[in-house]
Parts: structure tokens; sequence; C-alpha cells
């Protein structure tokens, strides 16, 4: 059983940050999706083609491929209030000027998409700071219920958004959506202006761009991450095919206008509405990975369902199966990302993954629209359905963790050791070495211990990890590993959870010394060094302590 919401969790709504929040977001994906609609119907008023129809939705996920990893840096390190104030601020010019382009009678094609993907860039960086803020906000045991109700709130949008949006463009141009959408901006950038941070604690930061490499290096020794991270390429390829296609849907298949599509996309949104609200219930009866195959099951009926329909009514339904699919999907990767990681890197891993399953989203768009224009819009359709039955397949290999029990908090056991020589946040490269003593019967429990040691120290920023063995004291094992400035050593060692813990406490009990593991730190120097040089570092050893 997988049940990430006790019943004893308090709901999001709860808290009053929360609510405020995500009442100004629903505003904000009111215009975000009015103007989606107003600017796929605008792109075939210009004449595009069905390629780039297909890339008005690509323009505003591809920036995620290029930018989430720089966003969910940005997202660690600095204020997240901040960084989606800028971004909020950011879009709302972008929007202005198109609307301004809009009504003057100045958009082609290319320019439509050029507005487009600026503002994609914007939701690209914002999104990793919203959706890392979500635990910061609430405890911990709400998180999965904060992120279904996100969902929920863009999915009570894209139910009735998009099918107002069709009327708006049906009465009054796709001018007045732009427009609509500029205006829908300002509540939450008024809440966001009123949001009083608390303050945080002076902490080290790395610079963007060691915090990038740092996340990508946890993702890459995160087992949890790394698998969902391969389902999610593999569901976002497919599934992005009905919704680039929609307007396509509706005029080629069943002959409509842009009324017909608004309706469409709401049959879209009112099956993401469903799956947002059978979220928590769902959670707790089946696994993660036993939700994502009923996710997927839905998604490929849907496709089916819509790619043989001819009637509005009728492709309607399928839409929302396709929708409940891709919400339970998307949800649940997303809440098994951020229960799988702890705080300080929760942006770039939730940047990763937005990079993944938007990035192949984006493909995937480009894929079906240029298949469309090969094989018509039905074909397609039935193709990329075909293509999504290979992820339920992949559960086999790719099996989704189930996390709910992972303490990640910090563990707070390690404080910075007193050293005899002064030495600053760049000084380095620093090595470590730890030395213990292991009886020949405990040997292969030992070996199997370390090798989840390295994993974990790697992981959090060690390089050059190795274990030896002493030739003259075949009881005496050395592990060693190294940073390249004292700053990684101190954020190592900051980062270890409580989850961390048994393993290390394991390899002690293993040491059969009669003193502790002995620790020692050494600075390295290199032999052009200049003795003053306060950066250049000179060897030391320091006394053996009990952390590492």
């Amino acid at each position: 059983m997988n049940s990430v919401s006790q019943p004893s969790a308090p709901s999001p709504f709860s808290i009053p940050l929360f609510r405020r929040i995500w009442s100004a977001n629903i505003i904000s994906q009111f215009g975000t999706l009015i103007q989606s609609v107003g600017a796929a119907w605008m792109m075939l008023q210009l004449g595009g083609s069905n390629t780039q129809v297909a890339l008005v939705q690509a323009s505003v996920t591809l920036p995620i491929l290029f930018l989430a990893l720089f966003a969910g840096a940005l997202a660690d390190n600095y204020s997240r209030r901040s960084v989606m104030l800028f971004c909020q601020f950011a879009m709302f010019i972008a929007s202005v000027a198109l609307c301004i382009t809009a009504w003057l009678g100045l958009l082609t094609p290319w320019i439509l998409l050029g507005f487009t993907f600026t503002i994609g860039c914007g939701l690209a960086i914002n999104a990793p700071s919203w959706q890392a803020n979500v635990g910061d906000i609430v405890p911990r045991d709400t998180i999965a219920s904060a992120v279904a109700m996100n969902s929920l709130g863009f999915n009570i949008a894209r139910s009735v958004g998009p099918a107002l949006g069709g009327m708006i463009v049906a009465a009054a141009g796709a001018a007045a959506a732009f427009t609509f959408n500029a205006l829908s901006y300002v509540a939450l950038i008024g809440v966001l202006l009123t949001w009083k941070q608390k303050k945080e604690p002076p902490r080290l930061k790395e610079s963007l761009g060691a915090a990038m490499a740092a996340g990508v290096r946890y993702v890459a020794m995160s087992p949890p991450v790394r698998t969902v991270l391969g389902r999610a390429l593999l569901v976002g390829l497919a599934a992005s095919a009905v919704p680039s296609l929609l307007p396509l849907v509706a005029h080629d298949l069943l002959g409509g206008e842009a009324t017909t599509f608004g309706f469409l996309s709401g049959g879209f949104g009112a099956g993401a509405v469903i799956g947002a609200l059978s979220t928590r219930h769902v959670r707790a009866r089946l696994s993660s990975e036993a939700i994502i195959r009923l996710a997927l099951t839905s998604l490929i009926l849907g496709a089916v369902i819509i790619s043989q329909s001819r009637h509005l009514p009728l492709s309607i339904f399928g839409l929302i199966f396709v929708g409940a699919g891709w919400i339970l999907s998307i949800a649940t990767m997303n809440v098994t990302v951020q229960m799988s990681v702890p705080r300080w890197v929760v942006g770039r891993a939730l940047s990763l993954f937005q990079m993944f399953v938007f990035g192949s989203m984006a493909f995937g768009s480009f894929a079906a629209g240029r298949l469309s224009e090969q094989l018509g819009v039905a074909n397609t359709i039935l193709i990329m359905a075909a293509v999504q039955s290979i992820s339920l397949f992949a559960g086999l290999v790719l099996r989704l963790p189930n996390t709910d029990d992972e303490n990640l908090d910090p563990a707070k056991r390690w404080k910075v050791p007193n050293v005899k020589l002064d030495i600053s946040p760049r000084s380095g490269p620093v090595h470590v070495t730890i030395r213990f003593e292991i009886n020949q019967a405990d040997l292969d429990e030992f070996l199997s211990v370390m090798k989840e040691r390295r994993r974990i120290r790697m992981r959090d920023g060690a390089r050059n990890w190795t274990l030896t063995r002493d030739l003259q004291e075949p009881d005496i094992w050395i592990e060693h590993y190294r940073f390249s400035r004292w700053r990684d050593y101190v954020l190592h060692n900051e980062r270890q959870t409580i989850a961390d813990v048994p393993s290390l406490a394991r390899v002690r009990q293993l040491h059969r010394g009669t003193n502790p593991p002995e620790v020692h730190r050494t600075l390295e120097r290199p032999l052009n060094a200049h003795i003053t040089d306060p950066d250049v570092v000179n060897e030391i050893t320091i006394d053996p302590a009990r952390g590492s």
C-alpha cells in the first residue's frame, strides 16, 4: 500500500499562505490557458503549417529543456519568492508586448512563436521555485495533497479556461485573449509583493555552475530519482500528441472552429480535475507503479477514442480519459521526486524532472506535427498511443519506488572541526581519510556497507572516492575522498540526512579498534605555490575526530 497523505495531515488549504498563492495562481492559469487558445488559433489564421501549429505548445515546453537546471539552481540558492516575483514581472511585460503587437496586426507565425517561447522561458524559470516552495509552506505529510491541489487548481482553469478562451477568440479575436492573460498576472504579483518570508539563517552558497553540477550529480547517484526520470521521458514523449494536435483535431477531424477547440480543451481539463481530485484516494490504495499503469491505460484509451471520433461529445469523452491519465501520471512522478530528495536539492531535482518530461513533450509535439503532415491527424494519434504502450512494459524494469518512509531531514550531527591553520571557504583541495579496523569475519558486510557509503559520499559532493587495504596490517582499511574547496567539504557534511545515518552507524559498529575510526583532513599544497597565498593550501593533519 502507498499512503503519502496520512489521515491526520492538515489540509493545505488550512495554511493561509498556500491558500492565497493557490487562488492567485488559478487566476494566472486562466490567463495562460486563454492565451494558449488564442495563440493556437491565431497560428491557424496566420496560415501556419501543421508543424508550426504543434510548435505553439512546444515553444512553451521547450524552454524547460534548456532552462530547468538553471532554474532549479536559482530555486535552491536564492529566495524563491524573489525568483517567482521576477518571473511574473517578466511574463507580464512579454504578455503586454504580445497584446500590443496583436492589436496592431503585426504578428507573423514566427513572431508569435517568439512571444510564446519568451513566456515559456518565464514559466520554466518560475516552476522549480514554486514547486520547491510547496515543501517550505506546508508540512512534509501534506506535500502530496498540496501537489495534487496545485494540479487541481491548474485543471480547474484548464476545464473552463480553454472554453472561455474559445468564446473570447470567436467573439473578439485572439488579441482579446492576449489582453486577458496580461491582466491575469496582477493578482499573483500582488500576493508575492505582500508575502513576508521568514529570515533564513545564513548558510554557505554555491555558485550557480557548482549548484547545477551538484544537482546533476545528486540525481545521477539517486536510484529513485533516476527511475522517475526514465519513466517521465517515455510518458512525455507520447502524451504530447493529443494536446499539441488538438487544434487540428477540432479543425480537421471535427470540422469545428475556435469554440470547438475550446470545448475540446475543456474536456481535457475536466478529466485532469477528476484525476487531481482522485489522487489522494488512489494513493491511499495503490502503489506509485500501479497508479502510473492506471494512468497510462487511461491515456492510451483516450487517444484511441479521439483518433476514431468524428463527433464532439465522443471526442470530449476521450479527452476526459487523456486528461485524467495525464494528471495522475505527472502528479505521481512529481510527488515521488519531492519525497526522494532532501530540501537542499529539491529545486534542482524537480527541474531535472521537468526537463525530462517537458523536453520529451516538446520533441513529441514536433514529431507529432511532422507525422500528421505525412499520415494525417488520426493516424498520428494512433501511432503515438502505440508508443505510449511501451511505457506500460517499461514498468517491469523501471518500477517507480515507494519512498514515503524516507526521512530526508538534515541529520545535524556534524560540527565544523577546529583546525590549527587559517583557511577560507575557497581553500583547497581538501583530502579526507578515515581509518577502520575490520575483522576478517565482517569483511563481506563491511564492503557492502562501504558500497552504499561511496554512493552517498559522491552523491553529496565527494570526489575520487577510494577504499584501500593496508598491506602490512590487513585488518586496516582506509576510506579516502577529496573536495575542490573547504566550502564543498562543509556542504557535504551538512547535507547528511537522517536516512543516511544507519549506514554510517553500521560501519562504525563494524570497526573493532579500541578508539573510534581515525579521521584525518589534509589540505593539498602544489609544489609551486607560495607559502603566504591564502587560497593555496599548506598540508596539515587534524587530530583524529569522530566526525568526517
